[in-house]
């Protein structure tokens, strides 16, 4: 018998269940953050922040991954997108 044939039948498949679906879950938001990931660094990109700082964040965003493209959305493009002051 296989390995999950006999934990399914010692009440080991609720392990094995939960286990499979903590995996399902993880997977998911990987994939959700490398989007948002691949998107942050496309936004930067096309923006219209001079050529240091379009580089600076490039940079930021590339190598800290998750949290860089966190920082640039909540730092510098909240900045480009607030409503002008008068």
């Amino acid at each position: 018998m296989s390995a999950l044939a006999i934990l399914a039948q010692q009440n080991g498949g609720a392990v094995v269940g939960g286990a499979i679906g903590l995996m399902i879950v993880l997977w998911i938001l990987a994939i959700a953050a490398t989007v948002f990931w691949i998107w942050m660094l496309i936004d930067v990109l096309v923006s219209n922040l001079d050529t240091t700082n379009k580089i600076l964040w490039f940079l930021v965003v590339f190598f800290l991954h998750f949290i860089g493209a966190l920082l640039y959305l909540f730092l510098a493009r909240q900045r480009r997108y607030s409503p002008a002051t008068v």
